[in-house]
């Protein structure tokens, strides 16, 4: 299967670093949303989708405030996953199968613009969507990217097969087993990683198990401000550094073996995508 690496949403939130000593000059990060488009035999798959098409074209209007002005998202519809498929002579029915690493409103807002798709998730991460217990998880969920009622394929817990060391991956009914669901939460209550066999080798989408590349390094390290975000989106703390300490076992045990990315790191997406 031939898979593309797409931005579907730059970001550029302040990384708090003084320009050249200057006071008041600040440097800019800059994150992706990393989603695949997945061409096969039985149609188009996503995996993720970034922000929709209405998000880029005015974030104000459909985000929250306060993660606008963090995050800095660009306003550029043809970002959006359908622009970008409608540019390479797709059409938004085109796209059968949505998988999800969480729904978080950078990951799943394009959800909408792809109506005729089986839109798979964790059942714990539907269930802390549709019904938020925190403040926080009222906030990052948006009822607009699913309000025209999704064709929800809801995958829950057992025990699964092991997986380049890693336990508890699914298959994804209706999907070819070249797709699999790697659960690790901590970062939401139903936060996946999505495992694609290519044309090119075992790809895993680690969504926001970790948001930079160095934290997957032989001694991984992370920037400070990124370490901070990372702790302040968390739902559930011990399970997200289990997690990460699982998927850093993992590609230290399986170099060469499997392409792992996060969701937000351009310097990857920039790599895979060349």
């Amino acid at each position: 299967m031939r898979v593309r690496h797409l931005d579907c949403g730059s970001m550029h939130p302040l990384g708090g670093k003084l320009v050249d000593g200057a006071p008041g000059l600040f440097r800019t990060a800059h994150l992706v949303c990393h989603v695949l488009l997945v061409e096969g035999d039985d149609g188009l798959v996503l995996v993720d989708t970034g922000f929709g098409v209405a998000d880029l074209a005015n974030p104000r209007d459909t985000l929250p405030g306060p993660f606008v002005a963090l995050v800095r998202p660009v306003r550029d519809p043809a970002q959006a996953a359908l622009r970008q498929l409608e540019a390479l002579g797709y059409n938004r029915s085109d796209v059968r199968h949505i998988v999800l690493t969480h729904l978080d409103l950078d990951h799943a807002g394009g959800i909408a613009d792809f109506p005729d798709a089986r839109v798979h998730v964790f059942g714990p991460e539907h269930r802390a969507a549709m019904t938020p217990a925190t403040a926080s998880e009222k906030a990052r969920y948006r009822r607009a990217h699913w309000a025209h009622n999704p064709k929800w394929e809801i995958h829950e817990p057992s025990a699964g097969e092991r997986w380049m060391g890693l336990e508890a991956v699914r298959p994804l009914p209706g999907l070819s087993d070249d797709f699999l669901l790697v659960p690790l939460q901590g970062h939401t209550r139903g936060h996946c990683g999505v495992a694609v066999n290519s044309d090119t080798g075992w790809l895993l989408h680690a969504g926001d198990t970790y948001f930079n590349r160095a934290e997957m390094d032989p001694v991984p390290s992370c920037p400070p401000g990124l370490r901070v975000f990372q702790s302040v989106a968390q739902i559930d703390g011990k399970a997200r550094h289990a997690n990460q300490k699982r998927l850093h076992e993992m590609v230290q045990g399986h170099r060469g073996e499997v392409t792992v990315f996060s969701a937000h790191d351009a310097a990857e997406l920039q790599r895979l995508s060349g």
